[in-house]
């Protein structure tokens, strides 16, 4: 038999505990746990586990690397509301279930910037926790095929080679991104 006999409180982290209801371990999203203390009377032991899976929101999103025959990459400027109010970004949004990553960027890139574009190769791929949540960023190479760029869901765009990108503040998943197209 295990008894459940303490815990140390960390924020955001998913932990095992036993269920001495039902007898058996169960995996529980509780915020401010990280170590949970067991005594196994079987062996007498008292044992710590530990899961590292956060329990924050999840997001996965497509994210379009857009690219004009100049080589020049196409940016956008969140609006100066919300989390990370006017910082800019590599366009792209939430996958919707059913919908493959390719999908979203092309659906995403029309709803935000009313172009359409050819989704290519994969770029890399971001796990990344902020303080709310954590996302995956999958990022694809993608080419600009028709329409005039629009800020229709952002406050500004620009195309900018890389040498000048350094001038823009990104949020901080967004910066490997940079380092992935500086390397090749």
């Amino acid at each position: 038999m295990l008894w459940l006999i303490g815990h140390t409180s960390i924020i955001g982290v998913t932990v095992l505990r036993l269920s001495l209801l039902r007898g058996c371990w169960e995996q529980t999203n509780l915020l401010n746990t990280e170590f949970s203390y067991i005594y196994d009377c079987s062996t007498k032991t008292l044992k710590t586990e530990v899961m590292s899976k956060f329990s924050f929101p999840h997001k996965s999103i497509g994210v379009a690397v857009i690219q004009d025959t100049k080589g020049q990459i196409l940016i956008d400027r969140r609006p100066n509301k919300g989390l990370m109010a006017g910082l800019w970004e590599f366009p792209g949004g939430k996958v919707e279930p059913g919908e493959t990553v390719e999908e979203c960027i092309k659906r995403e890139i029309k709803e935000e910037l009313g172009i359409e574009i050819e989704v290519g190769k994969h770029l890399i791929t971001i796990e990344h926790t902020y303080t709310q949540f954590h996302v995956t960023l999958t990022v694809h190479y993608c080419s600009h095929l028709r329409g005039v760029p629009q800020p229709l869901e952002c406050d500004e765009i620009r195309w900018v080679s890389l040498a000048e990108i350094d001038q823009f503040s990104f949020p901080d998943a967004n910066t490997q991104i940079i380092t992935a197209l500086r390397q090749g």
